[in-house]
């Protein structure tokens, strides 16, 4: 399984602005931290807004802060917003078109290993994320 680039992106932007403690950081700095597009970025950084994750200031003296406390941030609860978890076509909530879905041993297993993956990054908030703060900080030049 493979996360797409939009959520990876999201993680790491709300991991950046999370390290920031309440001073605004800007998509320029956080493409900047890590190697990224700005174009994606601001995508992303539109996507997270609108879902609360983020709040957003426009003009001169504007930025980015996290809509939420680090703790309120929970990581499963993001991913599941962010990414389609049918990782297989018979998973997606119509069935797909496959001729065994419903009978085959495959999806209940691959159904299992999915909420797995999920219930462990359930136990995950932006605060254990960003808990080694001063490594991180260092690594991604956060002032």
């Amino acid at each position: 399984m493979e996360l797409t680039q939009f959520t990876d992106f999201s993680l790491r932007t709300l991991i950046y602005v999370g390290l920031k403690n309440g001073e605004l950081a800007s998509i320029r700095e956080i493409a900047s931290s890590f190697a990224i597009s700005e174009n994606h970025l601001t995508k992303v950084v539109h996507g997270l807004a609108k879902s609360g994750h983020l709040k957003t200031f426009r003009g001169r003296g504007g930025g980015i802060t996290l809509g939420k406390a680090p703790e309120e941030i929970a990581i499963g609860e993001l991913v599941r917003e962010l990414e389609n978890m049918a990782v297989v076509e018979c998973l997606r909530p119509d069935g797909g078109a496959c001729c065994i879905a419903g009978i085959c041993k495959l999806q209940h297993a691959l159904r299992r290993a999915t909420e797995a993956f999920l219930a462990e990054l359930d136990h995950y908030t932006l605060a254990d994320l960003i808990t080694n703060e001063v490594d991180l900080k260092e690594r991604l030049r956060v002032s």
